[in-house]
């Protein structure tokens, strides 16, 4: 006995036609979708300030509008959190598409009306992470859609899995299963060879088909995606997506912390990867908060450089730009990318990039003023003097941080198509989250003759955000590979690898189940995404950068499918 639950967004933006896609690709019991990311938190609410009707993800209504019918005439339901800060607004807006729907939400998690009081500050907003247990609420009570404000990614997957099953809240290791279910396939695409390191092995990656979790009472679980689609679903592809913004072993939701070092993945046929041997924990006593705030306003411009004397060229630049700015921003940082080549045969090879870009809290001091400047270097400046594009007048930039609040301090409600609300009983045990004891390591390879080559030649790795902090989770296929990565890949090297670490805070947890290195790196992301502090702002090339380093590999291993 399974059930089948699909998805059809990984983000806000993600690809429009994939709900009919997923309607009328094949059998489905449930329809999820994963709207929400800390930057789009932030633009909600923006979207808010202007029009208190909005704050949810318009997408997902113009999806409705042309999916909602089939859905209810194939019986499937729709679980999203799509009503972002706004899920009461996007309930009436589906109210008014006419389908006769029966329509529940979940709210509680904005908690900006009691930020001070609960010691998060001033944000713009204040979201905490709900569990599943509303949506499993609303589900009882009939409902044909559920849309939620911010509830965890995998709860929306993990909802329809508790109401079908009849799970309790104490039933760890069924929703253990189910949240890692539910992170592999909330991404979307990226469980299906999105963003994969070794995507050139895919037949086919015209049009990757969107994820699905075929869940199991107990919670194991098989990953697949409709037949005739693109992509692929295999063991490297579920891993990828298991390491994708987690942190160690033990992997936090409201529900369950599902320990993740614990989950075994076993391809079944083409296209099915079973997970299972998933445990559950309680869950901790504190639920993480989002907060997002409007840190200032900020500005950049891009000069090319092309031909000899880049460097003086660049200095030249700077010197004259920041002599000639009226006010000198709180903020001033300067790029360099040397992307030129020696002797080049096309003038694009030939140049180089010279970035600034400027921050501060007043935006007269980034807008009009900074802009001009650039523009009036054109004719007194170094020879060939160009922009990508015109400066613009800056905007404002927002600021990611994590708050943490005691669960029973959070309401939790779910309100049912005829309106009664009922209020989710807080999880009545927890546990304090820590981090695993360091995993035993495999033992080391006999020392043999090795090759300078890139880690990717061997290895994979899928990198991502977490507020300011980055992870990027490093994976290889056979023991005789991890045998030598657990040793080969230490924190240390790592930072000698990704020189813009070493000042940084790393942490590294090894995941022997996925044959993986998990690295934390606090930092990197300066103040999250939103602030685009560095010039990956939310670390997803990270791990690609990362496998085109050099390091010794074994010529055993770097050449093993030669002849």
């Amino acid at each position: 006995m399974t059930v089948r639950i699909g998805n059809c967004s990984g983000f806000y933006g993600d690809r429009l036609s994939a709900m009919r896609e997923m309607l009328e690709g094949g059998e489905l019991d449930y329809l999820t979708g994963d709207y929400l990311a800390e930057l789009t938190m932030l633009i909600l609410g923006r979207d808010r300030m202007k029009d208190a009707t909005r704050g949810y993800a318009k997408t997902f209504l113009r999806q409705a509008e042309d999916c909602l019918g089939l859905a209810l005439d194939k019986g499937v339901k729709i679980v999203a959190n799509a009503g972002g800060l706004n899920p009461e607004g996007l309930v009436d807006a589906l109210d008014k598409l006419g389908f006769g729907a029966e329509i529940a939400y979940v709210e509680g998690d904005d908690l900006l009306p009691r930020a001070q009081e609960l010691g998060l500050g001033s944000p713009l907003t204040a979201n905490a992470y709900l569990g599943a247990w509303g949506i499993v609420e609303c589900l009882k009570s009939g409902a044909d859609v559920v849309v939620t404000g911010r509830v965890t990614d995998a709860s929306v997957i993990v909802g329809p899995a508790a109401h079908h099953f009849g799970w309790t809240p104490t039933d760890y290791d069924a929703l253990a299963g189910a949240v890692v279910a539910g992170h592999v396939i909330e991404c979307g695409t990226q469980a299906t060879g999105g963003n994969y390191s070794f995507f050139t092995e895919i037949a086919d990656m015209s049009r990757p088909g969107f994820p699905i979790a075929e869940i199991e009472a107990d919670g194991s679980s098989v990953i697949t995606k409709h037949e005739k689609t693109g992509g692929a679903v295999s063991v490297g592809t579920v891993t990828a997506q298991l390491l994708y913004e987690i942190t160690g072993g033990r992997y936090a939701n409201p529900d369950v912390t599902a320990r993740i070092d614990t989950a075994r993945l076993t391809q079944e046929s083409s296209n099915r990867v079973r997970i299972s041997g998933v445990t559950g924990e309680a869950p901790p006593p504190t639920l993480k908060v989002s907060l997002n705030s409007l840190g200032g306003f900020r500005n950049e411009f891009t000069f090319v450089l092309t031909g000899l004397d880049i460097d003086a060229k660049a200095e030249l630049a700077r010197r004259q730009f920041e002599a000639w700015l009226p006010t000198r921003p709180k903020e001033l940082d300067w790029t360099l990318v040397r992307s030129d080549k020696p002797d080049a045969d096309t003038e694009e090879t030939a140049s180089a990039v010279l970035r600034c870009v400027a921050r501060d809290s007043d935006p007269n001091v980034v807008g009009r003023q900074f802009s001009a400047v650039a523009v009036e270097l054109a004719l007194a400046s170094y020879p060939g003097f160009s922009l990508t594009a015109p400066p613009s007048n800056g905007g404002p930039y927002g600021v990611f941080t994590a708050g943490f609040v005691p669960i029973a301090d959070v309401p939790h409600t779910a309100v049912l198509p005829d309106g009664t609300r009922r209020d989710i009983r807080p999880a009545e045990e927890t546990r304090e989250l820590a981090s695993l004891e360091p995993a035993e390591l495999p033992g080391k390879r006999p020392v043999e003759p090795t090759v300078r080559l890139p880690l990717g030649t061997i290895a994979a790795a899928r990198s991502g955000d977490k507020g300011g902090n980055a992870n990027v989770g490093v994976w290889v296929r056979t023991d005789d590979e991890f045998a030598w990565l657990a040793h080969a890949l230490t924190e240390s090297k790592l930072k000698e690898m990704l020189p813009e670490t070493r000042e940084l805070t790393v942490t590294r947890h090894v995941l022997p189940n996925l044959r993986a290195v998990n690295f934390v790196i606090d930092g990197i992301l300066g103040e999250g995404v939103a602030s685009q502090a560095r010039f990956d702002p939310q670390a997803k090339g990270l791990g690609e950068w990362l496998r085109s380093r050099h390091i010794d590999i074994p010529e055993t291993l770097a050449f093993q499918g030669d002849i």
